[in-house]
């Protein structure tokens, strides 16, 4: 009788587990739905409608023709990366686990090395594609750099991702080994506190950078702060010419230390002041609707669903807990990215076009914004209008074309 009570009540406790279970995962998804339509506002006009802006009265058609072949062979060049990246990872998924015989590190020591040895056999993999892009801008007068100083800064970069690699599997290995097949509950907001300290920390963590010493600039720095409400914050110049000929500029940090930071070649003639004010005007408006944030936020929208389904395609290995699993959650995890790249594309050309629209409130200067946008596609050689294809996959900004809708539709709504 006894034997038969515990197993009558082992049969009742299982659909009690499993009905708390989907009571956890159903409250995880409305606070996720809920974050997302928070992180999803944007003080750009719900009724706003973009003109139509044909590129060819903008643009010549030798720009056109020279833009789209340029743009052409990098997304080209991108998509065979991606799809090597792609069979590297599901061959090592498939085999990666027998090089763990020769390993006697433990069970955590064995999961780091498999997933460096990963990422080691993928830049080997990804060499060839990005020397082509290299050769493809040096081409072109884009890029400055030389060969070796690519595939020394690639490999610099390689030691870098080991470190995170090797840092993530720890703490993943680690809590998969107490909480089994519930690690990713625990182990995506841990990961996403770490991305928001590294958002506090980037402005640190960028080379070659030092303060603006062009007093107009500066000025202009200090005025336009003010008037997008964020009084005190200031501009940083990096180095980048040694390397390339196209312009840039990037928002970094957020509270003591946010920071725009412009490249030199921003400021090397070929801009104006009213031009530079614009770029300026857009990354303090990242800062100002503090976006820097927000792509937190998104990480961490993306790593919780992620991480359950690393959890869930590694569990036929023994869960990450087991290092043998660490091959197929790196493959899983990367196409998981890959997959979602045209997703966050979306949420970042929707920032951008916010970014746009805080600098024409604040410049209030829409022949300079226009100007830029076209002074921005010659030098950089951007297609202005790209197919569909490479918008939707790797395009993170609007359009030039869409840009320059958007100067045309604020004009037309009187400038506010």
């Amino acid at each position: 009788m006894p034997d038969a009570r515990a197993a009558w009540a082992g049969v009742v406790a299982r659909p009690v587990r499993s009905a708390a279970a989907l009571v956890v995962l159903a409250a995880l998804a409305g606070a996720w739905a809920l974050a997302a339509h928070a992180l999803w506002h944007s003080t750009v006009p719900a009724t706003l409608h973009l003109p139509h802006v044909d590129p060819r009265s903008a643009f010549s058609s030798s720009f056109l023709r020279r833009s789209a072949s340029f743009q052409r062979f990098l997304d080209i060049d991108l998509l065979l990366a991606d799809v090597t990246l792609i069979v590297v990872l599901a061959l090592y998924a498939k085999r990666g686990h027998r090089l763990m015989r020769e390993s006697a590190a433990g069970r955590i020591g064995t999961g780091m090395m498999l997933g460096m040895l990963g990422f080691a056999v993928l830049w080997l993999a990804e060499v060839p594609f990005n020397l082509a892009a290299v050769w493809w801008e040096r081409k072109h007068g884009i890029s400055q750099q030389g060969y070796i100083d690519s595939l020394i800064q690639s490999f610099l970069s390689l030691g870098a991702t080991f470190l995170f690699v090797s840092l993530a599997l720890l703490l993943t290995m680690a809590i998969a080994g107490v909480l089994r097949r519930w690690w990713w509950a625990v182990a995506a907001p841990i990961f996403a506190g770490l991305a928001l300290l590294s958002s506090f920390l980037s402005v640190y963590l960028i080379p070659g950078t030092h303060p603006l010493r062009r007093e107009p600039t500066a000025a202009d720095v200090r005025r336009l702060a003010r008037a997008e409400g964020i009084p005190g914050t200031k501009a940083d110049v990096q180095e980048v010419k040694r390397d390339t000929t196209a312009p840039n500029a990037e928002a970094v940090g957020f509270a003591s230390t946010r920071r725009v930071i412009l490249w030199d070649t921003l400021l090397d003639g070929r801009f104006d002041r009213r031009q530079v004010d614009v770029v300026v005007a857009h990354e303090l408006g990242h800062l100002a609707h503090h976006h820097t944030l927000k792509r937190v936020g998104w990480l961490a929208l993306f790593l919780l669903p992620a991480a359950a389904l690393v959890a869930l395609a590694t569990g036929s290995r023994g869960g990450l807990a087991r290092p043998e699993a660490v091959p197929v959650a790196l493959f899983v995890f990367v196409v998981l990215q890959l997959l979602a790249m045209p997703l966050l594309g979306i949420v970042s050309r929707r920032e951008e076009a916010e970014a746009d629209w805080s600098a024409l409130q604040a410049t209030r200067d829409p022949v300079a914004a226009r100007s830029l946008f076209k002074r921005l596609a010659t030098t950089s050689l951007a297609d202005p209008d790209p197919p569909t294809w490479s918008y939707v996959l790797y395009q993170d900004h609007p359009t030039i074309v869409q840009r320059i809708a958007m100067v045309d539709a604020w004009q037309a709504r009187g400038g506010h």
